[in-house]
């Protein structure tokens, strides 16, 4: 199981940026699949997150309306598209599986990560 995290880089508040999740060594549609993100000094929060069974989304509350998650399953790749960046969004992002196929909040739940990808919004 990989996961390959790519997209990130600095932004102006207000910009767009859409991370990339490459993934391999399984079924995409057999996990959830969430983003994270880390910003100095501050716990790893759940961002998004898409469930297994019927592909429902969820958002953390800073982020609902500015950023959307997809999943492209033939590709096998995730998305998560940011707009809307404001700096407080600066962290790094990371993609996650978790094999139980539901969504949780807690990173703990998440079996398989990859590396991060730094976002950076600032003028």
């Amino acid at each position: 199981v990989q996961l390959q995290a790519s997209g990130g880089g600095l932004v102006q508040p207000g910009g767009s940026l859409r991370l990339s999740c490459a993934s391999s060594g399984f079924t995409l549609d057999y996990y959830a699949i969430a983003w994270f993100r880390q910003a100095p000094g501050k716990e790893r929060e759940r961002v998004s997150c898409i469930s297994r069974y019927d592909g429902r989304t969820y958002y953390a509350d800073s982020v609902k309306g500015r950023f959307t998650i997809s999943r492209n399953s033939a590709e096998k790749m995730v998305y998560l598209q940011m707009n809307s960046l404001k700096p407080e969004d600066t962290a790094v992002y990371y993609c996650a599986i978790r094999t139980l196929g539901l969504c949780s909040i807690s990173s703990h739940d998440y079996d398989y990560w990859g590396q991060g990808t730094l976002v950076t919004v600032s003028s």
